[in-house]
């Protein structure tokens, strides 16, 4: 019995860090840090509130709603998450994948969407929740930098577009796609309604002027209620302004996601795609915070946090949530020492819904869709795009085809298309590995060897190449070629050394083509050399019999030992007739003396 109940304390005790987190940083509360965590608190209390409305104005939910979606969420993802400072909530790239993916099956803002609306956060939870049980966080490691620059690009013009109906005050028909949305409004421009667009150009205006010259004040509350002031004012003098109007003052009410298959199968793809960016989003904001405040931060542990945030959340009206980069920047910024400034934020949130829910009667679309606009144009990352532009076409052009198909497909696909797109793009890359070729210069002291060029003479019977990259079974038919080529242009060459300090990892297939091309060299009656092969490749190449092909005499620890040897075993009846002198050992034909060759960048390529 006790050994049996030894055998689990390893496991009960990675249970209980699991499920328990709050057990590490709840010893560490205590009247200096209340205090702090209550101002940290409060100011995100304040800051979600227009906020919450307008995440909920974006995914086509009732507005009470984006402020649900910061209560029971949060709570649970603060402490069952590893960051000290993450702040969970709902956030604009879920609120607008919602919105494009339930808007075709359901009215907005109905009682079925809704429900769609909570099963789909019910599915979410589970995936990211599987995720984190069973370690599986390095799957946001598949999610390449270009690929989220580009996706929160698009989402951030969408985000504007659908937002410019409520900024002019005109209705516009239920699913225009990009292509079809933008002509529409150009052609409804006299329909525009006047005193609409001024209170949202008095709130853009104030936002950003705010933001710009008092960036310590929030920018958003304050244009919203300078927006508001202005539509009361036009509303006084007989002009018709659309409002949020007032919402509920009570907390959020036991609700239930729906366990039809048939409406599982239809969410499933859109319950990835928002697993994956909410996840990727989740780890990404934590460890910047983790890099400023010096905490360890456990992407797993997050993956937990977050997953119960969203299958709790879900029975608590609460729709998909993720972090938060605005409020959780604001609550390290403030001053939040634990998890505790989340759990204030969210009891000062519950307690002024009763008084400020009211308010939202006063509140014009126009001016929350100003406000988003501003949200819209903070997801471009101007200085990403411009360094990802010059440092690599390649990456480029994988940002400009996920931002490109996050206007063109549904957007709970375009980022699934950019992380399939990247994929693609590293598998390319990892099956052709670099293989350098060099060459001794005849013009450094020392024939110092450096890559081949067209002036630098060859030795015919000798090659020596530098593998950089993996040799596995999608790299093997790019090295095969690489190698046949060497013999195609070069008839006489019968020995090629390969330096394999550049390869990491080998798999059967790339041990087998090894040995096939040694056995290939020594039919031509010479081999092929190994030189600095680490350990894990020599254990694969003994392993599997394949270090028997190549032949272990033909297999050197350093450059200077192999190299020394390979030149001993070249034919110096050919060398007599050549008039190259690519080695120093060329100038005194027929002599077996070693040949002197300098380092080759950094690297002890002497022989």
């Amino acid at each position: 019995m006790s050994s049996s109940l030894a055998f689990n304390q390893p496991f009960l005790g990675r249970l209980s860090q699991s499920f328990l987190p709050f057990r590490l940083w709840m010893p560490l509360v205590d009247k200096k840090t209340l205090t702090a965590d209550f101002w940290a608190g409060l100011t995100g209390a304040v800051v979600v509130l227009p906020q919450g409305v307008a995440f909920a104005t974006i995914a086509g939910m009732p507005p009470e709603y984006g402020l649900y979606a910061a209560l029971v969420p949060t709570i649970i993802a603060a402490l069952f998450g590893s960051s000290w400072h993450l702040v969970a909530g709902p956030s604009t790239t879920a609120s607008l994948v919602l919105f494009s993916a339930l808007a075709t099956h359901a009215d907005p803002g109905s009682a079925h969407y809704v429900e769609l609306a909570l099963t789909l956060a019910f599915m979410v939870g589970l995936m990211e929740l599987s995720l984190g049980v069973f370690r599986l966080g390095a799957v946001v490691n598949f999610i390449s930098h270009s690929v989220i620059v580009g996706f929160t690009a698009g989402v951030g013009i969408l985000i504007i577009l659908t937002q410019i109906r409520n900024f002019v005050g005109i209705e516009v028909p239920r699913g225009l796609h990009v292509y079809q949305l933008v002509p529409y409004l150009v052609a409804h421009v006299p329909d525009f309604d006047l005193a609409t667009t001024v209170v949202g150009a008095v709130t853009l205006a104030t936002g950003i002027l705010v933001r710009r010259f008092l960036p310590r004040v929030p920018f958003m509350i304050v244009a919203i209620v300078a927006g508001s002031l202005v539509g009361y004012a036009f509303t006084r003098e007989g002009h018709a302004i659309a409002t949020v109007g007032a919402l509920p003052a009570h907390l959020p009410h036991l609700t239930a996601p729906s366990f039809d298959p048939h409406v599982w199968i239809m969410l499933l793809p859109t319950a990835l795609a928002l697993a994956i960016s909410a996840l990727n989003e989740s780890v990404s904001i934590s460890r910047a915070l983790a890099i400023r405040s010096g905490q360890h931060v456990d992407a797993n542990q997050e993956f937990i946090g977050q997953g119960l945030a969203n299958t709790v959340g879900s029975f608590f009206c609460g729709y998909v949530v993720s972090s938060s980069f605005n409020r959780s920047s604001l609550n390290f910024t403030a001053g939040a020492k634990t998890p505790m400034s989340a759990l204030i934020a969210s009891g000062l949130l519950a307690g002024v819904i009763s008084f400020a829910a009211p308010l939202a009667a006063y509140l014009p679309y126009s001016a929350m869709a100003a406000s988003l606009f501003l949200v819209g144009w903070s997801l471009f990352d101007v200085q990403s795009i411009r360094q990802i532009a010059r440092t690599s076409r390649v990456e480029a052009g994988i940002l400009g085809a996920t931002l490109v198909a996050s206007l063109v497909v549904p957007v709970q696909f375009a980022i699934l298309a950019g992380v399939f797109l990247s994929l693609l793009v590293y598998l390319y890359r990892t099956s052709n590995p670099r293989i350098v070729h060099y060459v001794p210069d005849p013009e450094s002291a020392g024939r110092k060897l450096g890559e081949a060029r067209a002036d630098l003479p060859e030795c015919p019977q000798f090659k020596i190449v530098r593998i950089n990259g993996s040799l596995f079974f999608g790299a093997v038919n790019a090295f095969k070629e690489t190698l046949l080529t060497y013999e195609k242009y070069d008839p006489t060459l019968r020995h090629l050394a390969i330096v394999m300090s550049g390869v990491n990892f080998i798999d059967v297939a790339g041990a087998e083509a090894l040995a096939q091309m040694a056995r290939r060299y020594r039919g031509r009656n010479g081999a092929i050399y190994l030189i600095g092969t680490n350990s894990y490749v020599m254990e694969v190449l003994e392993r599997g019999g394949y270090l028997a092909s190549i032949g272990e005499h033909n297999v050197f620890a350093s450059k200077t030992h192999g190299l020394r040897e390979i030149y001993r075993r070249l034919d110096y009846s050919i060398c007599a007739e050549c008039k190259l002198n690519v080695f120093v050992e060329c100038r005194r034909k027929g002599r077996q003396e070693p040949v002197v060759v300098e380092e080759v960048a950094g690297e002890d390529m002497a022989a």
